[in-house]
C-alpha cells in the first residue's frame, strides 16, 4: 500500500505491459472486473490500483501504528476482490448523540475504533483503541461492496435531488434527503452519508482501517485522542502519496457494477419478473430506486449511462430497530439506501450484517419503510418468495 519504493514501481511496469498486450475486445465484466469501454490507459490504472489494493502492507511502509486491516482486500473480497466484507470482518464504530447532535468523538480518536496496534506501538506502551466512555452508541459495520461506485459518483446531485423530500411534502411517508458535510458538499458514500467523492472515501479507509497518513490528511491518527509517539511510526508523512491515492481511487472508480443473473429458465424468469413487479407495487422501489442516469465524467465509459443500482442514495429514517451510531449529517436511525445490485453475492444483510436472509432484512425495516415492510409481510407465501427470488437475481 505504500506510495513509495521499488515494489510499487515493479507493479506499475508489469501491469503496463499486460495492458498493452491485452488491448482486445472485453467480455461482459464479471464481479471484480473493470467496467466495459475503458481505454488502455484507464485499464492500466485499474490494474495498478488493484495490485495496490491487494498488496499486504507492513509497519515499515507506514501501516498503523493503529489499524484494523493489513490490506484493502482484507475487508473487500466477497465474491471477488472489490466486493463486500464477510461477517468475519466488521468495523467497530462509536459515536455520541445528544440533544439531536452527532459527536463523532474526534477529540477521543474518532468514531472508527482501531482494534489493532503494531508491535512498535505496543513496545512504546500503547495498545489498540477502546470505545470511549462518552459514546452513547456502538455498531459493528460490514464492509460494503465497491462494485459500480464510479458510476454512482457520476450521477449528478440534481438527479438525486429529484427524489429527495425531506419534509414529506407529498405526504407519502417517504422523506429521503441528501446528507451534507460541514463544508456544504453532499455525501452519497458511506452507510450514513460520510463521503462526497470516491477520493474522500478512499482517504478515510486508508487512514482509519490501515493507519496510513495521506496527502489530504498528513497527521497521524491519535489513540483515543492521545498522540502516538513519533518513534512508534518512523515512516515519513504522508505515507500514501498523491499518485498512489489516485491509482487506488481509479481502481474503485472503474470497478464494474454487478450484472443481474442471466440465462434463467423460463419458469424462474417468470417468478423473477413477478417478484420485481411486486417489489415496486408494495413500495420498496420508493427508496430502492430502480434506475439512475449518470452525467458527465472524465471517463467516457462512465458518462451518460442509465444504471440500475436499486437505490436513491438518500438518507432515510428506518426506525429505532435499526438505530445505532450517528453520522456527520445523520441521526442514529438514518441510513443511506443501500444499492441492491449484486445482492445475490451477499451472505449477510443490513449495514451491520445482523440478518441471515433477505426476508429477515426486509422484516427489520421500520420508520419510512414500515408501510413497505408490512405490505411485504402481508403477501401470500408464494408472492413473498417471488420477491425474494427477484432480489436474489440482482
Amino acid at each position: 500500500m505504500s506510495g513509495r519504493g521499488a515494489p510499487v514501481a515493479a507493479v506499475i511496469c508489469c501491469v503496463a505491459l499486460w495492458a498493452c498486450a491485452n488491448d482486445t475486445a472485453e467480455p461482459p465484466p464479471a464481479p471484480g472486473e473493470p467496467v466495459a469501454g475503458l481505454g488502455t490507459g484507464e485499464r492500466g490504472r485499474f490494474l495498478v490500483g488493484r495490485a495496490l489494493f491487494e498488496r499486504l502492507a507492513t509497519a515499515d511502509e507506514g501501516l498503523g501504528p493503529l489499524y484494523n486491516a493489513e490490506r484493502c482486500s482484507e475487508c473487500h473480497d466477497q465474491p471477488a476482490v472489490g466486493g463486500g466484507g464477510a461477517q468475519r470482518f466488521r468495523v467497530l464504530k462509536a459515536t455520541r448523540f445528544t440533544d439531536g447532535r452527532c459527536d463523532l468523538l474526534r477529540a477521543e480518536g474518532g468514531d472508527n475504533i482501531q482494534r489493532r496496534a503494531t508491535d512498535l506501538l505496543v513496545a512504546h506502551g500503547m495498545g489498540p483503541e477502546i470505545v470511549p466512555r462518552t459514546a452513547t452508541d456502538t455498531a459493528l459495520m460490514t464492509a460494503p461492496p465497491l462494485f459500480g461506485l464510479g458510476l454512482l459518483e457520476a450521477v449528478s446531485d440534481a438527479v438525486l435531488a429529484e427524489r429527495a423530500d425531506p419534509d414529506d411534502l407529498d405526504g407519502d411517508g417517504i422523506s429521503g434527503r441528501l446528507p451534507r458535510l460541514p463544508d456544504g458538499r453532499t455525501a452519497r458514500f458511506g452507510r450514513k452519508g460520510d463521503a462526497s467523492t470516491l477520493e474522500d472515501f478512499v482517504d478515510t479507509a486508508l487512514r482509519f482501517e490501515l493507519g496510513f497518513t495521506t496527502a489530504l490528511q498528513p497527521a497521524e491518527e491519535a489513540r483515543n485522542g492521545v498522540p502516538v509517539p513519533a518513534a512508534a511510526d518512523p515512516m515519513p508523512d504522508p505515507e500514501i502519496d498523491v499518485p498512489t491515492m489516485s491509482q487506488l481511487t481509479d481502481y474503485i472508480r472503474f470497478l464494474a457494477p454487478p450484472a443481474p443473473e442471466a440465462a434463467l429458465p423460463d419458469a424462474v424468469r417468470d417468478t423473477v419478473s413477478r417478484g420485481a413487479a411486486l417489489f415496486r407495487q408494495i413500495g420498496c422501489a420508493m427508496c430502492h430506486r430502480e434506475e439512475l442516469r449518470t452525467g458527465s465524467s472524465n471517463a467516457p465509459a462512465l458518462a451518460n449511462r442509465t444504471i440500475r443500482p436499486w437505490s436513491d442514495l438518500l438518507l432515510h429514517d428506518l426506525g429505532p430497530g435499526l438505530a445505532d451510531v450517528c453520522g456527520v449529517d445523520a441521526s442514529p436511525s438514518e441510513l443511506r439506501t443501500a444499492p441492491l445490485w449484486g445482492l445475490r453475492y451477499r451472505t449477510r444483510y443490513l449495514h451491520d450484517g445482523r440478518a441471515a436472509d433477505i426476508a429477515s432484512a426486509v422484516s427489520a425495516h421500520g420508520g419510512e419503510a414500515e408501510a413497505a415492510r408490512e405490505a411485504f409481510l402481508s403477501l401470500p407465501d408464494g408472492a413473498r418468495r417471488a420477491v425474494v427470488r427477484f432480489l436474489n437475481s440482482l
